[in-house]
């Protein structure tokens, strides 16, 4: 295909996106025949069929062609003007795969997005990534090691890529912004939309402070269950490596990093107690060959020729840890909360439960607890609490 270069090919390229109701799978095979958007829609019902389109785009083809479903002809119309129309606002644009600044690592993917639409800095796009992904109802300590390790990256001249789903998305793309970074969200809805809707203020933050927001769903597109996986691709596709923290065994997470083995990519799994059940699915990649790690540098040892490599031009922090949020000061523990601190160790545990293996009284420990988490030992979460990494005692 050749690069796009002028209104009426973006015109083209998204006709035919629509016609195809946004199937990358069947804009593939129809590419692989026509040099061409415009070849395309050139092309007959019958010579898509034989292509590999399916009958109801080869009818919606032929429909369009001869004119005979105006509400067809007026859909199309409508929605290319204003397709083109939010491709022409500020810092948005539209990108198709023969463009020259179309990403080398998407494009080497099986199934490369034909079009990318971009809100934000498309630069970004050409730099190094790191994808982190990982459960949306994750542990507090695994929200903070997604945030630490973004930070982390972004210092080391890296870009962080993810979903900016709730959870270790969210927290990967605040980190990396936290600390004076760059970060690339992946979208499974149009890149006018932010979702969901809680991180409306994130998805602001990371278009103005000079990131990117990246879908292949043209704007307006709602945020539908199918296409998560093809956003999943993407961010592995982006991406030199992917880091996994916290997944339970059948997290869309995994789907992603099993879409970033067989694309080449390496993958990272964050290990945790096999009592954990958001730590399962990390232990299952990690038992399938994907690389234990529990500090950023043993992802950098990996990629040693990009360390630093874009740091001044990113104009990066020196110092990563004063971007954080400095860690309270601990009052001295008593006994009984040392005991029960050691007791809670890594796991999330009931009160009852810390109340029988502590055998303090109920009361004491309710007392403890109120007490741990207002110093920030611990946190509070579904199904009990939680030892923060201030609360480790040895």
């Amino acid at each position: 295909m050749t690069t796009l270069s002028s209104p009426s090919a973006s015109a083209d390229w998204l006709r035919l996106w629509r016609l195809l109701q946004q199937s990358s799978l069947s804009f593939h095979r129809l590419a692989a025949v026509w040099p061409t958007p415009a070849a395309i829609l050139s092309a007959t019902p019958a010579e898509w069929r034989a292509a590999g389109a399916s009958p109801g785009q080869a009818q919606r083809l032929a429909r369009w062609q001869d004119g005979s479903d105006p509400e067809l002809v007026r859909e199309l119309d409508e929605g290319v003007a204003a397709d083109m129309d939010w491709c022409s606002g500020p810092n948005q644009r539209l990108l198709t795969l023969p463009d020259a600044d179309y990403p080398p690592l998407l494009r080497e993917i099986a199934d490369p997005p034909p079009l990318l639409f971009l809100c934000g800095n498309p630069e970004l796009l050409a730099l190094p990534q790191v994808g982190i992904v990982g459960s949306r109802h994750p542990s507090h300590g695994g929200r903070q090691d997604a945030g630490v390790l973004a930070a982390e990256l972004v210092q080391a001249g890296l870009v962080v890529t993810s979903g900016m789903a709730r959870g270790i998305d969210g927290a990967a793309h605040a980190g990396a912004l936290r600390a004076g970074g760059r970060t690339v969200a992946v979208l499974g809805c149009g890149a006018d939309t932010a979702y969901p809707r809680e991180h409306g203020a994130l998805y602001r933050q990371i278009i103005d402070s000079g990131s990117l927001v990246v879908s292949e769903f043209l704007p307006g597109s709602r945020p539908l269950a199918a296409h998560f996986p093809r956003r999943n691709r993407v961010i592995s596709g982006l991406s030199f490596g992917l880091l996994v923290v916290e997944a339970t065994p059948d997290s869309g997470s995994l789907i992603t990093a099993r879409l970033a083995s067989e694309q080449g990519r390496t993958v990272w799994a964050l290990p945790g107690s096999r009592h954990h059940p958001q730590a399962q699915g990390c232990l299952l990649l990690i038992r399938e060959g994907a690389t234990l790690v529990t500090e950023t540098a043993h992802i950098l040892a990996d990629l040693p020729a990009m360390v630093g490599f874009m740091r001044a031009q990113l104009e990066l922090p020196t110092d990563v840890t004063a971007a954080l949020p400095p860690t309270p000061a601990r009052p001295p523990l008593s006994k009984e909360a040392r005991a029960l601190l050691l007791a809670l160790g890594q796991e999330c545990r009931h009160a009852d439960w810390l109340i029988g293996a502590t055998g303090l009284p109920p009361a004491h420990v309710l007392q403890l607890l109120s007490r741990l988490e207002l110093e920030g030992c611990v946190v509070a979460v579904p199904g009990g609490y939680e030892r923060l990494p201030a609360g480790a005692v040895t």
